[in-house]
Order: structure tokens, then sequence, then C-alpha cells
């Protein structure tokens, strides 16, 4: 059975190593966020704010064009409709309720491609909450659009100058300024990682993916079961979202595709189930790329949102115990993949998801199977990317 335990292990990988200045603040939450989050009242907003300010449920779409060329049958749950066009909203809307109910009213955050940052400058604005995200400064300019959408909302964008100037980087820089402002902050941070509960947290509010998943199957396909579900994975949140309800259901595949940048062995890579071992990286134990004596090795990737050592420590566990599966994926697949679903399909994905879609060119299924793949989010924020590469 998969489950966190009361020390914030998923099996070997998990907990909190965080600075001692941290722990008041780690500790309140992890005493408070499982009662806060189980009561009728928070539920109620929760799930209101969801379905009327998000646009919650998201269709479970059958992609027909696809499904042929695939020769299987294909879902895709469209987490790139909801508001701010992707997954993230799911776990900002949930995070900015505990924060409130915490009193805390200074909010930080990291982001790597822009969707974290912007969701969560979005429900600080919706909340009157002074809103502070990190971002590197190589990510600010490939996703200048998101950057936009922040300052637009009210947020100050804190560029990342140091290592690789990316998400890894920005994580950093956030996790400087709450050791520094430990009283009245609130850190939402925006993926499984980190230390415990983030991981559990993140993932519970990322479930509301597979919940929904669960009765659409069951509505369209007469079982609630896919054969396989899909989904990218840098740190790893709507992968989790997406696996959350079935972690354990072992009839059914769960399949964790990363960036292989430019190749898996090229020097230029995130393929951290490949090229990671077990370490510790901003508060949690984990596989990440480093050296030999832990030196954290520069990630690459096309897509900001993977770009990143690490994997969350609930992805480490489930590929370490073969649960799940791992997939590596280079930029120029991502880039085909993506450009596929558009002329195919009528729908532009973000980078990140396009990972997921490329994994189906070597995944093989059934024709009777039912295989979802996680559209985490749209590819506005990507065109400038995809311009480059139109022929």
């Amino acid at each position: 059975m998969v489950a966190i335990d009361e020390r914030g292990y998923y099996g070997e990988f998990g907990g909190a190593y965080i600075p001692e200045m941290l722990h008041p603040n780690v500790e309140e939450l992890r005493e408070n966020y499982l009662n806060i989050m189980q009561s009728d009242d928070f539920q109620q907003e929760f799930r209101l704010l969801l379905k009327d300010y998000v646009g919650r449920p998201s269709p479970l779409y059958f992609a027909k064009r696809l499904s042929e060329r695939y020769h299987t049958r294909v879902f895709l749950k469209r987490e790139d409709l909801m508001h701010t066009g992707a997954h993230k909203i799911n776990n900002t809307i949930g995070q900015i309720l505990l924060a409130k109910r915490l009193n805390k009213k200074r909010i930080i955050a990291e982001t790597g491609a822009g969707q974290h940052g912007v969701a969560t400058a979005t429900v600080c604005a919706l909340m009157g909450l002074e809103c502070i995200v990190y971002m590197g400064r190589v990510d600010m300019e490939r996703q200048a659009p998101n950057v936009a959408r922040m300052r637009m909302l009210g947020a100050e964008v804190r560029p990342a100058l140091s290592g690789s100037q990316t998400l890894k980087d920005a994580t950093n820089e956030a996790i400087r300024d709450w050791i520094n402002n430990p009283d009245n902050t609130y850190y939402i941070i925006g993926s499984v990682v980190g230390p415990h509960p983030y991981p559990d947290l993140v993932a519970r509010f990322q479930s509301v993916i597979s919940e929904e998943m669960k009765i659409q199957l069951l509505e369209q396909t007469g079982s609630e079961n896919p054969a396989a579900i899909v989904a990218c994975v840098g740190g790893g949140s709507n992968a989790a979202g997406a696996f959350y309800h079935y972690l354990n259901a072992p009839n059914v595949r769960l399949i964790a595709v990363e960036a292989a940048g430019k190749g898996v062995y090229s020097g230029h890579s995130a393929a951290t189930s490949v090229l990671g071992t077990k370490g510790i990286i901003h508060g949690s134990r984990t596989l990440l790329m480093q050296t030999e004596d832990g030196q954290i090795v520069e990630p690459y990737s096309i897509s900001a949102g993977l770009d990143y050592p690490g994997i969350g420590p609930l992805h480490a566990h489930l590929i370490a115990t073969g649960r799940a599966e791992a997939v590596s994926i280079t930029d120029d697949e991502a880039l085909s993949a993506a450009f596929l679903l558009a002329r195919i399909e009528g729908i532009i994905p973000a980078l990140e998801t396009a990972h997921a879609l490329a994994a189906l060119e070597t995944l093989r299924f059934q024709e009777s199977d039912v295989v979802v793949v996680n559209l985490s989010g749209r590819g506005d924020k990507d065109l400038a990317a995809y311009i480059d590469h139109l022929t």
C-alpha cells in the first residue's frame, strides 16, 4: 500500500530536513494542516472556489484522432482549461485557505514555467494578500508572458540570479526569504517537494484530478479504472494528482514522464529517475541529480516546469518500488508531440504536457485499453519556443 507515514516518509523518501529557524513554521503547518483541510468549513469553501472560480470539474476528453494514431483509446484530462491555464490553481486555492486560517499575511512562492507563480498571484489578489514570487532570471526571459501576468495581478517578481537561474535557484531564494521572515510569511510550494507536510498536502489538493477522473471514466467507459495514466513529472504535482486515487490500484499503470533534454546522457538533461541518486534537496530526502561529493548537477530542459534536478519523494518511492514507470523524453520529441496535438486535435499544450504526450510514441497498449494523459497546462506561455520551430 502506498501511503505517507507519521514522519512524512513514503518508504525511504521524504521527511523534513530544515534549518532550525524554520522549524516552528513547518511544525505549525504539520500539526494543523489535516485538521484544517478536513474541516467542514474548509471543504465547503475549497470546493465552492474550485467549482465557481476555477471552473472544475475539468473535462475528460476522448481524443479520437490521437486514439486512431496510437491504436488505443486516449483520453485527455483537460487541466489546461482551468482558470490560469493549468492544474496549479487547485493547490494555490487550497494553500491560500490554509494560510488565512493560520493568520499569515505575506505569501511567497517559487516558480519555473510561471504557472504556479501566476496561480499564486491570482489567489493572493483574490484574498487581498501580499505576494512575492521568486523566478530564475533565465525562466523570466523564456516565460515573459507569465511574468507580465503575475505583475498585472499585483505580485512582485524577484529574479533568482544564482546557479542556472532556473527553478532550483528560485526555490533556494524563496527558502532564504522564509528563513528571514518566519513569523508573518506563508510559503506556497508549487509541487510535491519540500519538507513534510508539503508533499502530502499538495498531493491532497491536486487529488481532485483523479477524484474527477474516476467518475468521468465510469460515465464514459463503464469502468473507473483506466489501463494507464500518463503524466509529466518535474517535481510532480500534476502527476501526483492524476495518480492519487489509483496509487493502490495495481492494475492501473502509472507512467511518469521526465525531461531528457538533449538526451539522457548528454549532460543537458533533467531525467532524475535515471541519473539521480538518493540525497536531500529543498527539505526532503529523494532522488536528485548530484555529483559523487553531493553537489547538485544543473538540470536542463526546454520546458521550464521540468527543469529541476530532483523529483518529489512520492514519485521517488513509486519509481524505486516499481509502482510507477519512468519514461524520458527529449526536447525534440516533446516539440513534435506538441505540434501533433495542435494539428490533429486543435489543442496547443504546454511544453511540460508535451513530454507526456510524446511518451505515447514509445508506450504500447491494446486497442481496447483506456489511456488517460493528464493535460496539465495550455501552451500560450510557450509560444515563443514553438514559433522558433514552426515549419
